[in-house]
């Protein structure tokens, strides 16, 4: 299977997280916000409880318990009206988490505003939002909290001990922890969204290295179940075909039966061959299931794209190669370095002026494929990102029959050839971006992938 690779540095075609995510992958369930509550709910009752009879806080208890008391009462009815699995829309997301801030608020409003230790609690919603939730939620969210915090330090309920003295910090304190708490919004959520960000594509497109890798092997299996049904198969035949043998000699005397015997008998044989030419096939797999010459792996990877409009020259330490080349190294056909190669192939025809140059390096301790093309290059941008997941631009010279993609070939690619033990390197080529009066046609001018082999992957016979 070959995946797109790169698409044009244009951000409207581009995937964006938003276009790859489905309202399963953004949104939450509303479970998890219940749990999250009420582990909120006993924090908050602790911290009441332990102000007013461990610190002799006069707090209004009674307005505390009230407002600690709406979120109890919102947990109930959630718990009774909804479903395990129930999942959050981005508008009641937004909806449940402004209510938690606006109950925090409250709740910090009574028991002294920012100059409650507790007020740090006020990124706990916006912390969720950035996780889950899509950006404008969490945006939205990042302003209602700084809006929350800037109330909270012009206008809150004192904290007053039970002697009469006051907690009042001086004013300075209390709107630099404003500020803080505001810059803390933006980089709590900034950093909570990347991650969050970071973690999904991964998760994306480990998933989609693993899809590939499952269909190869698919593929792979097909040749050992054709062998498996050409086994199971021969006996009846070979029944049916003596059954029709004998039929055809007691029906001499009635020779429209005689001829149907016969054409049964012969379409057994038909199928008989047909079944030993699936076996000759699989016996001819075996014996390159483990190891190839390599111009044979690097011509199956290569495969869909060798009729493309850019020609793909094969070499051997800088020399032609094709079946006829002796003392050729040789690769494992497994899945994942087939796959692996061909999605890189790929990616240098899309890219490729007129030629692609595949060249064959090693000795007995180490096997190098170097893959170039003589297109534009890898952009300054994309070559410090390559082999990342959504890695989708290689400048702008994509050729017009390239395929659009999501920018996760490259990542399979070199996903896959890792497993195999091998070490992939990327560049440009040195000349690259040279005029083309410049160069030597003969060589890459453009984007340059180097896979080593030094394990049992590869190896080179002793010349």
């Amino acid at each position: 299977m070959s995946t797109p690779v790169r698409t044009r540095q244009d951000e409207s075609k581009a995937p964006s997280l938003m276009d790859l995510r489905g309202n399963e992958i953004r949104s939450i369930r509303l479970r998890t916000l219940v749990t999250l509550r009420w582990i909120a709910i006993v924090g908050q009752s602790m911290a009441v409880l332990a102000a007013v009879f461990a610190l002799d806080v006069d707090l209004p208890l009674a307005g505390c318990v009230a407002v600690i008391g709406i979120s109890i009462w919102l947990n109930l009815v959630a718990l009774w009206t909804s479903t395990p699995s129930q999942r959050l829309t981005e508008r009641d997301t937004l909806l449940t988490l402004l209510f938690d801030l606006a109950q925090l608020t409250s709740l910090l409003y009574l028991t002294g505003g920012l100059t409650n230790p507790f007020a740090l609690f006020l990124l706990g919603p916006v912390t969720v939002a950035a996780t889950v939730a899509p950006l404008r939620t969490t945006v939205g969210l990042g302003v209602a909290t700084v809006f929350a915090a800037v109330l909270l330090a012009l206008w809150h309920v004192p904290i007053v001990f039970r002697d009469g003295a006051a907690f009042e910090p001086p004013p300075l304190f209390v709107i630099g922890y404003a500020v803080a708490l505001a810059i803390a919004v933006a980089f709590q959520a900034a950093y909570s969204r990347r991650v969050s960000v970071e973690a999904f594509n991964m998760s994306m497109a480990l998933n989609a290295t693993q899809m590939a890798l499952e269909k190869e092997q698919r593929l792979s299996s097909l040749g050992a179940m054709a062998a498996s049904v050409a086994h199971e198969l021969g006996t009846p035949l070979a029944t049916i075909k003596l059954t029709a043998s004998e039929l055809r000699n007691e029906l001499t005397d009635r020779a429209e039966l005689a001829e149907d015997a016969a054409l049964i008998r012969e379409q057994a044989t038909r199928c008989r061959d047909i079944l030993q030419r699936l076996a000759s096939i699989k016996e001819a797999d075996d014996a390159q299931t483990r190891r190839a010459p390599i111009f044979a792996v690097l011509k199956e990877a290569g495969g869909p794209h060798l009729q493309r409009r850019a020609q793909i020259i094969f070499r051997l330490d800088g020399e032609p190669i094709d079946d006829e080349t002796s003392a050729q190294p040789t690769l494992e056909r497994r899945p994942e370095i087939i796959n692996g190669l061909r999605n890189i192939i790929q990616n240098a025809v899309d890219f490729a002026g007129s030629a692609v140059w595949i060249d064959v390096l090693g000795d007995q301790r180490s096997l190098t494929v170097r893959i170039g093309d003589d297109g534009p290059g890898f952009s300054p941008e994309i070559l410090a990102q390559i082999g990342e997941p959504f890695a989708t631009t290689r400048g702008s010279g994509r050729r017009d029959d390239a395929y659009a993609g999501m920018g996760l070939g490259v990542f399979i690619a070199k996903t896959l050839l890792e497993r195999s033990g091998a070490v992939i390197s990327f560049r440009n080529a040195r000349n690259s971006r040279r005029p083309t009066q410049e160069t030597d046609p003969q060589e890459p001018t453009g984007a340059v992938i180097e896979i080593v082999w030094r394990e049992a992957a590869a190896s080179r016979p002793s010349t």
